[in-house]
């Protein structure tokens, strides 16, 4: 049987213990202050971005690059492995489809070889659960095409919760309107979103207050998980450079729920760009996800 590799995104926010202990292969995503593109051998730390944005400046998200993809991609084929790759939410970005036509393209070049993309439906620690998980069965022996199968519905139980601290950033992405911004803010009101079954992102409520908006992250993932939820997998908390918030909405998880393994990182400046300075989400294993709310 041919060995395979799992692959993924900068957007899935994969912690660097991970890619070291997995050695996975990651294509960067990219996002820009002015003139300067990061996101591959140019980088900025996380706080350092969110600071820039704290003081105004405005950066721009990019897809990944069909080239580097393709040179990803043939780092593994070259060596007669196949390819499962865990993309960030088609609905999302173009990043997907990029991945895609590179995959078909080399699939002719390598008739031999698999090549797999898997559209997650999904974001940032939602992408690196499902390839903790690919890699555990792949060690467990799990063959190429039980991961992929698996994986297909494993992926319609990641939710993906979150807030965000500022309006203003996600009226810049055209999620809310500038006078919900301007009132919201004014009312100290927190705005909940979350990634729905389509992949895609849906506003749902609001709370008064970072405290508050945190609590009830944790009664939302009570509301969406069971007596057949399945505990053992790593609950995932990324933060937009606010880890006290990220350690506060940890503990509550630890002491309301049976969650155990839990996995705080950074949002990639390439998701921060929409999400902001302050943004928390929780990622877990639950009911399947929700579909989109009616207008």
């Amino acid at each position: 049987m041919r060995d395979f590799c799992i692959t993924t995104d900068s957007n899935s926010d994969l912690p660097q213990e991970y890619i070291n202990k997995l050695g996975t292969i990651i294509i960067p995503q990219y996002y820009s202050f002015g003139d300067t593109v990061y996101g591959d051998k140019l980088n900025m730390a996380p706080a350092e971005f969110y600071e820039r944005m704290s003081k105004g400046e405005l950066p721009q998200s990019q897809a990944n690059n069909p080239a580097v993809i393709e040179d990803k991609f043939r780092s593994v084929l070259d060596k007669d492995m196949d390819i499962i790759h865990i993309g960030f939410s088609s609905a999302l970005s173009g990043s997907y489809n990029n991945v895609c036509m590179v995959a078909r393209e080399l699939s002719d070049e390598y008739a031999d070889s698999k090549i797999t993309v898997i559209d997650s439906l999904n974001v940032s620690l939602g992408e690196t659960v499902m390839v903790i998980k690919a890699n555990e069965m792949k060690a467990n022996g799990s063959s190429y095409e039980e991961i992929v199968n698996f994986l297909e519905d494993f992926k319609n139980h990641i939710n993906v919760q979150f807030t965000v601290d500022d309006l203003f950033h996600l009226q810049r992405g055209g999620r809310v309107g500038k006078a919900t911004a301007i009132i919201g803010s004014a009312l100290n009101l927190k705005p909940f979103l979350y990634v729905n079954n389509e992949g895609s992102l849906t506003s749902d409520g609001t709370a008064r207050g970072r405290v508050k908006s945190i609590r009830t992250l944790v009664d939302r993932m009570l509301a969406t998980t069971d007596e057949k939820t399945d505990y053992s997998v790593p609950v995932g908390i990324v933060h937009g450079n606010c880890i006290a918030d990220a350690d506060t909405l940890a503990n509550i998880v630890r002491e309301k729920t049976k969650f155990t393994n839990i996995i705080i990182n950074d949002i990639s400046p390439s998701i921060g760009t929409h999400a902001g300075p302050g943004a928390l989400g929780l990622i877990y294993y639950g009911n399947l996800k929700q579909g989109p709310k009616e207008a």
